[in-house]
């Protein structure tokens, strides 16, 4: 019956429950159904389940409105995306041609690093496009111990600063998004962050940017690429950070701009990073465009069964077979559909 389907499509997928006559069924046109059923399936209501990242949220950045929104205010590991934070802090403390030496705790952080050496000398400019472009925990670290003498001493800094705008569902333990205990945040409050780290123009140039190349005070150049990808192929895209650790998943947040507003997109608890670029792509595209994503096709073989066969009972499907099958796909980029229509991608 209907309960196989997402509990908020229920009500709309009623109308195509019809009766088990096949002499009326047939007489019902396929492809007069097929668009409705996509209109119906590509809602906002629906979209939430058919994004499978763990929390998402979509806000418009001129009035916080909120245009989307799945388990918003769960508190998940932020990863990577910690840097943003980070950035903010030093940014705000210290000038921007401060030349930092690089400590041996900090050339022997975990990776991802840029791959300086104790006692190499990098500006704090250097440093924040080390830690937003290529996520280099080594970077933050020395960010950290810049500001505030060690990473310890830095994190209440970082604490104190979400509080102040707005991300209560915050708490940072250290400055690289490394994982540890108690250390999470929501995706509503990714928003706040990222919203925050905009109004800064250096930091906004810096997440915009694709490459860029930092040297130390002896010339030694380091070439860094941003981990964004969505740089290259999406004209709309501002800039982001990217974050992905074993139990954080894949996350992301950016901001885009349409030709009429600007917003904000933040994932947490992506199961991939294609899947996580995908999902960003059809809730900016939607979003921005104030329609569906750019495509949201359904597997035509899961389509004739929903039409066609077992009475609209839908008892031949199990929980596992229908929601897979109701795919955010761009036609432009290699995943999903186009490689194996029987197969949704992410799933």
């Amino acid at each position: 019956m209907l309960d196989r389907f997402p509990s908020r499509c229920k009500e709309s997928l009623k109308f195509f429950q019809l009766p088990t006559n096949p002499k009326r069924k047939s007489a019902i046109s396929f492809y007069l159904l097929v668009p409705l059923l996509v209109a119906i399936l590509s809602s906002s209501n629906c979209l939430a389940e058919i994004i499978k990242s763990r929390a998402a949220v979509t806000i418009d950045a001129s009035n916080g409105d909120i245009l989307f929104s799945k388990n918003s205010t769960w508190r998940l590991p932020p990863a990577s995306t910690t840097k943003l934070m980070t950035a903010i802090v030093a940014i705000e403390n210290q000038d921007l041609s401060k030349v930092v030496t690089i400590s041996k705790k900090t050339s022997r952080i975990a990776r991802s690093r840029a791959g300086f050496k104790p006692g190499d000398q990098v500006t704090i400019e250097g440093l924040l496009y080390a830690a937003l472009l290529k996520s280099a925990n080594d970077a933050a670290v020395a960010l950290a111990e810049a500001v505030a003498g060690s990473e310890q001493r830095f994190v209440p800094m970082m604490n104190e600063k979400a509080l102040a705008i707005g991300a209560e569902d915050t708490k940072f333990i250290n400055a690289t998004g490394l994982p540890g205990p108690g250390q999470y945040t929501t995706a509503l409050d990714l928003s706040k962050i990222l919203g925050y780290a905009l109004q800064i123009p250096k930091l906004k140039e810096i997440i915009g940017t694709p490459e860029a190349k930092i040297s130390t005070e002896r010339g030694k150049v380091f070439y860094l690429r941003s981990t964004d990808r969505l740089l290259w192929r999406d004209d709309k895209i501002v800039g982001g950070k990217t974050g992905f650790t074993r139990k954080a998943g894949h996350c992301f947040v950016c901001a885009a701009q349409g030709k009429t507003k600007t917003i904000l997109v933040a994932i947490l608890g992506s199961p991939s990073r294609k899947r996580l670029w995908t999902e960003t792509e059809s809730l900016v595209s939607r979003n921005l465009q104030g329609g569906a994503p750019k495509s949201v096709p359904l597997d035509p073989i899961y389509l004739r069964r929903l039409l066609y066969e077992d009475s609209f009972s839908f008892t031949s499907f199990s929980p596992a077979e229908s929601p897979p099958c109701v795919c955010l796909y761009d036609p432009h980029l290699d995943h999903g559909l186009g490689e194996d229509l029987n197969r949704c991608p992410g799933s």
